[in-house]
């Protein structure tokens, strides 16, 4: 089966490649649609046949969902036969979020776990980050991938921030800026486009811009000295690309995101930084976009302002959407502007080998290489926050019988199959172990059931599970109760460590930045002593949260005008 997928997807390239045109033979329509993306799944496939056989799309963006490798390389497959029916004959791009942290999850599109960057930035190994993105890159590549939108760059300088997260590296954009270079070398070297997100800086929001339109109030000198500093390393190192964010940034532009902002894309990207790539929008559909125009006004807003690749979103009747954004293009003279963004996309195709009649090269599997290196990162980065009591290595007083340890995962279903993993060590050194996954949101059924887990145990693991910034009140209030109720308890966070001030109470508090089977392991082999804790916390706290092992990582303190 995998011998065939592959020789499927060799002969997909050879095929979709002949015939192609050269870019002064487009029409406008067509000139047009190369800078157009639209956004695919499995099931939402057909929706979007019509404007690719038509030729007035340039690419699209393959959504996260519950299906295989298998079926992603034969979504692909058959997106790339309808491009080769068109009149041009010109191949998709195809693009992925494939970024780790709350964007993926252990069954999206069958590719394998990505840790999140603020795992990263806590294992502090900059070849291991590399290592990881190349091999990750290869796998997208196999599947017919060509862009990847990441790594994210923001600077998560306000703990409140509701969308970034573990996202972000941190809150050091020294940190930052090293450890997004390490991925963006590792995706490049792998032959897979880079497009970091999101310009200039998501991290100091305090506003989701998917659902409302967010205001960074930060100083220009601020924002130089730490939001825009990461990018402007990965523009000076050669990033193939750079998404904008829809967020409002005064110091830079009073009048609007971004997106639609000369002064931030033209005069402070292209012109004072130097940047000669590719100008990728966030999804158009997202309301910080939509509360200022209709989908097709924004995509022609946004090529007006200077981006160049359009990313439409889920939202939208593709036909209708292009002959709007047709029409408004005429209108309003920007043939000029969209040649410009159109020969760049297709120069990228150029280079990427899709417009060439020869084959591309097979790559060979990696599934055991990329599985020892995330083995090593998750060995890095679990972080001991804090030990007051010095539980860790925790030593069993009761020595007649075989000791117990209850663990509770407060975790959605779809992580249930890498929890056992955590308990594997606990077997291997002869202990009785007790586990339950409840519900992320508990109920009092979950706080029954934990309880019960919990009574006699001689250890009990409790593990929280928060996105960003918003806290989980039922699971925070059963936790709390939990650790209150029992002795020799085990806190671990194991998204967003921002939701380890929510327990002051728990004296032993471990921070895992993110939930699959190998940071879990590593976990529990730090609780037993099999592997001492070297994470690095990525974050800032309160220090009145904290105790000795609180984290030296600061974000630079920056006078406000």
């Amino acid at each position: 089966m995998k011998k065939f997928l592959l020789l499927c997807l060799v002969f997909m390239y050879a095929v979709v490649a002949r015939g192609a045109v050269t870019f002064e033979q487009l029409s406008p329509e067509e000139k047009l649609g190369q800078t157009l993306v639209v956004f695919v799944d499995v099931d939402s496939a057909e929706l979007v046949r019509p404007v690719i056989e038509a030729g007035h799309v340039g690419g699209v963006l393959i959504q996260w969902g519950n299906y295989s490798l298998a079926q992603t390389a034969e979504l692909i497959k058959k997106l790339q036969t309808w491009a080769q029916n068109s009149p041009h004959k010109i191949p998709l791009l195809i693009s992925i979020d494939y970024e780790g942290g709350t964007v993926h999850t252990p069954i999206t599109l069958g590719f394998d776990y990505l840790p999140t960057n603020m795992m990263l930035t806590a294992a502090n190994d900059e070849e291991a980050a590399a290592s990881i993105a190349y091999l990750a890159g290869l796998e997208l590549k196999r599947a017919g991938v060509h862009i990847n939108f990441s790594p994210v760059l923001d600077v998560n300088s306000n703990p409140k921030n509701p969308i970034i997260g573990v996202r972000s590296f941190g809150s050091d954009p020294k940190n930052v800026t090293r450890m997004g270079m390490s991925l963006i070398h590792g995706f490049q070297a792998a032959g897979i486009l880079s497009v970091v997100k999101h310009f200039p800086g998501h991290g100091d929001t305090a506003l989701d811009s998917h659902y409302d339109v967010p205001v960074v109030n930060a100083t220009y000198e601020e924002l130089q000295k730490v939001h825009l500093a990461p990018f402007k390393e990965a523009v000076q190192q050669g990033v193939d690309g750079i998404m904008t964010g829809h967020v409002r940034y005064p110091a830079l532009d009073n009048t609007t995101i971004a997106t639609f902002s000369k002064p931030i894309l033209h005069d402070l990207l292209r012109e004072k930084m130097g940047f000669k790539g590719l100008l990728v929008t966030d999804s158009l559909d997202m309301k910080s976009a939509t509360s200022f125009c209709t989908i097709a006004g924004c995509a022609v807003r946004a090529l007006a302002s200077g981006e160049d690749m359009i990313l439409l979103g889920r939202y939208i009747k593709p036909v209708t959407v292009f002959n709007q954004i047709t029409a408004e293009v005429k209108k309003q003279n920007l043939q000029p502007r969209v040649e410009e963004a159109a020969h760049k996309i297709f120069a990228l195709k150029e280079k990427l080998g899709l417009l060439s009649d020869e084959p591309a090269t097979p790559v060979p599997p990696v599934q055991k290489a990329y599985q020892a290196e995330l083995t090593k990162i998750s060995n890095q980065a679990v972080t001991l926050v804090r030990n007051d009591k010095n539980l860790i290595p925790f030593r069993p007083t009761k020595t007649a019988q075989k000791p117990t340890v209850c663990a509770v995962f407060f975790a959605p279903a779809r992580f249930a199959d890498q929890l056992p993993d955590f308990t594997e060590p606990f077997l291997a050194n002869g202990w009785n172990v007790r586990s339950y996954n409840a519900a992320l949101t508990p109920r009092k059924k979950d706080s029954e059931r934990a309880a019960a887990c919990a009574k006699g145990a001689d250890l009990l693991v409790l593990t929280s599970l928060q996105w960003a910034d918003k806290t989980n009140i039922n699971q925070k209030n059963t936790i709390s109760g939990l650790i209150n109720e029992n002795k020799n308890v085990v806190f671990i966070s194991t998204m967003s460590p921002y939701d380890i001030p929510n327990y002051p109470e728990a004296h032993t508090v471990l921070a895992t930045y993110g939930l699959n089977r190998h940071v879990l392991h590593a976990a529990a082999d730090i609780i037993l002593g099999n592997l001492q804790p070297k994470g690095k916390l990525p974050v800032l706290f309160n220090a009145t949260s904290f105790g000795s092992a609180q984290s030296k990582t600061r974000t630079p303190q920056v006078k406000r005008k």
